[in-house]
């Protein structure tokens, strides 16, 4: 899979993010040789499994300028790099508690120019900022997760949608999302994208009480 993966459902990237986007697959595999941030079988459908999934939040809401939104559990960058080259007017503040994958960020983002992107080894609970939307990538059960990130958000939003947490998600998510409260909203991705990998894989969206 190539940047025309991508193309296929952003049609309307400018030609620096194209550059940029393009630029992803030769950076993880020069990075992931030394860190490896990312499985060898998904490197091979990096645009796949990794961009275009972190670039499914985008189907749901287009973060306006000026939007503050953090990537909570980064890993390698994810959905925090590909969403940061869409909105590049946007601001993303990418964390993780492992420095050598805040390393793989920084030198990423470094590398493409992305100015719209801090990166920090941090654990959520340490930050003393807030944020219009958290956005994260499965790094554990919703329920745990939204309480670690309740006082992070900001009420006052001025996006399509209230502030709130973005959640990319996959499988049966039926008991898990029964621990959660009745406010959130589950969104299938393969509503928006017709490869198999996205059959089972969700973005919920739980606005800010």
């Amino acid at each position: 899979m190539n940047i025309d993966l991508l193309l296929k459902y952003f049609p309307a990237l400018t030609p620096q993010q194209k550059e940029q986007f393009a630029a992803l697959d030769g950076l993880y595999r020069e990075w992931n040789a030394q860190i490896n941030v990312i499985s060898r079988q998904d490197i091979d459908a990096l645009y796949e499994k990794h961009v275009l999934h972190s670039l499914g939040i985008a189907k749901i809401i287009q973060f306006k300028p000026g939007t503050e939104i953090l990537d909570v559990g980064t890993g390698g960058g994810f959905p925090g790099i590909p969403l940061a080259i869409l909105f590049p007017m946007a601001d993303f503040h990418l964390v993780d508690s492992i420095g050598k994958k805040i390393k793989v960020v920084q030198g990423v983002a470094d590398a493409l120019g992305l100015t719209n992107v801090k990166a920090e080894q941090a654990r959520v609970e340490q930050l003393d900022t807030t944020y219009d939307f958290v956005v994260s990538r499965a790094v554990t059960r919703l329920k745990p997760f939204l309480g670690w990130v309740r006082y992070k958000i900001v009420k006052a939003g001025n996006n399509d949608r209230p502030n709130g947490v973005l959640y990319l998600k996959g499988g049966d998510l039926t008991e898990e999302l029964a621990e959660v409260p009745d406010r959130y909203r589950a969104y299938d991705l393969s509503d928006y994208f017709e490869e198999p990998f996205f059959e089972t894989k969700k973005v919920i969206y739980v606005p800010k009480k």
